[in-house]
């Protein structure tokens, strides 16, 4: 498929560019994006959260009461919790909330991410430019030229660009990251995504 290439100013430079139509057309499969960034969230669960079971809380074994005689139920441990202090029945322990994914659907997630993206008019693609210096203000600039100033931003680059990065890094909702880089995660949290030329060659490798 061609695909139209705009400049950071905002402006069409009447050149265009074929992409494979195995990464930026194909029919989005959905549920792969699911599992992709469900398995992201996973990660980001830090699964640190734990209470103490019977045998973990502090407290004399020794048994409380006599079993019978005192008119109420039997009692063993004040580890129990049946009292105050003791222990959380079931409670939650550390653990990790990731999962397994095979490579073929987080790469099948990330083509059905860039392909709805560009099907549905979010998807821009530049040419390559950068700023002589790291200015948010010239960022900014580029955004409004595409009156995505509002809207939570992507912009995929082929390498680490210093300055773009800079001047990116304050803006609320404004990510630059490279292609190798981008997840699933990233392309459905953007409202836009745009797309360096050169980066192009390296999506269509990481992606397939």
């Amino acid at each position: 498929m061609e695909l139209t290439i705009y400049n950071y100013q905002g402006n069409n430079t009447n050149k265009t560019v074929h992409v494979d139509d195995e990464v930026f057309g194909i029919e989005p499969n959905m549920h792969s994006v699911y599992l992709d960034v469900k398995l992201k969230l996973a990660n980001l669960h830090r699964g640190t959260h734990s209470t103490k079971g019977k045998s973990e809380v502090a407290g004399s074994t020794r048994k409380i009461k006599k079993q019978k005689g005192t008119g109420g139920a039997r009692a063993g441990s004040i580890k129990s919790p049946l009292f105050p202090g003791g222990a959380t029945v079931f409670g939650p322990v550390v653990r990790d909330y990731g999962f397994k994914l095979n490579k073929k659907v987080i790469r099948l997630a990330r083509r059905s991410a860039l392909s709805a993206k560009f099907a549905n008019q979010k998807g821009i693609l530049l040419e390559d430019f950068n700023f002589e210096a790291p200015k948010t203000a010239d960022f900014m600039k580029f955004l409004t030229a595409f009156q995505k100033e509002h809207l939570r931003t992507l912009l995929i680059v082929p390498d680490k660009i210093k300055n773009l990065m800079l001047a990116a890094r304050n803006i609320k909702n404004t990510q630059v990251i490279e292609a190798s880089s981008v997840s699933t995660y990233d392309l459905m949290k953007a409202d836009t995504v745009f797309v360096m030329e050169t980066a192009i060659p390296k999506i269509e490798t990481f992606f397939k």
